[in-house]
C-alpha cells in the first residue's frame, strides 16, 4: 500500500507532527532515536532511512553498529544520549505498560522541560511512523537522506 496517496490527509498531518517533535532536537541524537526505537519495532525501511540520515549528521559507524547494545557499549554514548536511549526503549515497548520512574528521572535530569517534551514527542513519532511502516509493508533500500 501507498500510505501517503491511500491517506494523504493524515499522510500530511504525520509530516507536519514530525517536523514539530525533531524541533530543537540535535539531529545525531534524533536520529539515534529514530533508528533504536525502529530496532526494536523492526521496521526495516526506518531502520535504513534513518541508519542513513544519522550519516549524512555526521554519526559515526561504530556508534549506529553498536545501537542495539547501547548498553553494553556506554563509552560511545554520553550520559545524556544513554538516558534518551533509555527513555526511547520505555516508551516504545512499555513492558510494564508504563514508563518506569527511574527512567523518566534520569532523561528529565539531562533535559530541560522543554527538550524532554520534544524528545517524547519524537519518541512517540517514529512509534507512530514504525507502526505505518510495518503495516504497510515498506521495503528498505530506496531511501536516499536529503542531508542535514
Amino acid at each position: 500500500m501507498q500510505f501517503a496517496k491511500a491517506a494523504p490527509e493524515v499522510y500530511k498531518a504525520m509530516v507536519a507532527l514530525d517536523a514539530a517533535a525533531r524541533k530543537d532536537v540535535d539531529p545525531k541524537l534524533a536520529e539515534l532515536v529514530k533508528t533504536r526505537a525502529s530496532q526494536l519495532n523492526h521496521c526495516a525501511f526506518c531502520i535504513d532511512m534513518h541508519t542513513k540520515d544519522a550519516r549524512a549528521a555526521g554519526e559515526s559507524e561504530d556508534r549506529l553498529y553498536l545501537l542495539n547494545a547501547w548498553e553494553e557499549a556506554v563509552d560511545l554514548y554520553t550520559e545524556k544520549e544513554q538516558a534518551a536511549l533509555a527513555l526511547t526503549e520505555a516508551v516504545t515497548v512499555l513492558t510494564d505498560g508504563f514508563v518506569p520512574d527511574e527512567v523518566y528521572e534520569r532523561a528529565a535530569k539531562h533535559f530541560e522541560e522543554r527538550e524532554l517534551a520534544q524528545l517524547i514527542a519524537l519518541i512517540f513519532t517514529i512509534n507512530a511512523w514504525n507502526r505505518i511502516g510495518v503495516t504497510t509493508r515498506l521495503a528498505p533500500g530506496a531511501y536516499k537522506p536529503s542531508g542535514h
